[in-house]
């Protein structure tokens, strides 16, 4: 079976923000592998400003919210709340991340930002 190239694009987006989670959350732990976060929220946003058409400040900015989100979504899902209450932080979180993309990114950027969302959930 032949992918296309959204497909591929949306398969390495995923496992990029999967393979961030699991780099986040050994950071978490060891703060000496802080410039691995660093190079895969980079890998991130890069693909971030291909499929978005981000000029240079929006991919900084990108960036830093890849950082700033995965720690705190990381924080929850490794702490001992139960798993409503981890459900409930976790979409209080998404809720003000996708606030400051808002902020970062143009409505259209943002809008096609939440539909590649959509479908790599629907992939996974």
């Amino acid at each position: 079976m032949k992918l296309t190239l959204n497909q591929r694009i949306s398969l390495i987006s995923l496992a990029g923000m999967l393979v961030a989670g699991f780099v986040v959350s050994q950071i978490y732990m060891n703060k000496k592998s802080r410039e691995e976060i660093k190079e895969i929220a980079q890998e991130l946003a890069l693909l971030w400003k291909e499929r978005l058409l981000l000029d240079e400040e929006q991919t900084s900015k990108m960036e830093d919210l890849i950082i700033e989100y995965t720690l705190k979504k990381n924080e929850i899902i490794n702490s001992s709340m139960n798993p409503i209450a981890q459900v409930r932080k976790l979409k209080g979180i998404q809720k003000a991340e996708h606030r400051n993309l808002g902020k970062v990114l143009s409505k259209g950027q943002f809008e096609k930002y939440l539909n590649i969302n959509k479908e790599i959930r629907k992939k996974s």
